[in-house]
């Protein structure tokens, strides 16, 4: 196992213990068929992921003019994840669904995924 396995490991270990248990749902639309004109019904896929949500910070408000009042920051452990979010991604967190903003922030040292920190709008 290498050092940033290690880390990997690390982070969900402490994500998992001061953190919480985040559901990542995407919605994939079904293939459509111009001869009947219909589509085929959502592919619709979760997976349970360990993460942290936070406040931002005035100094990130003030540095970043595309954080709203009420986003969050939320940090998704790597390790353990069956995929990784994307932008169509949805979190569902205490009961809200969340939306991500761009950019998705993947913290990656040497090819291997650490941690995911993302903007996040309900």
């Amino acid at each position: 196992m290498t050092f940033y396995d290690e880390m990997a490991m690390m982070a969900l270990e402490m994500i998992t213990e001061f953190g919480q248990s985040i559901l990542v749902g995407n919605v994939l639309p079904g293939e459509y068929d111009p001869e009947t004109g219909t589509s085929d019904p959502d592919i619709i896929t979760e997976q349970t992921a360990q993460g942290i949500l936070l406040d931002f910070t005035g100094q990130e408000f003030q540095n970043n003019s595309l954080i709203k009042q009420g986003d969050k920051k939320l940090k998704i452990a790597a390790q353990g994840l069956e995929w990784v979010p994307d932008l169509l991604s949805k979190m569902s967190i205490q009961g809200r669904t969340w939306s991500i903003v761009p950019p998705l922030k993947e913290i990656n040292p040497a090819g291997t995924p650490i941690l995911y920190e993302l903007q996040v709008r309900s």
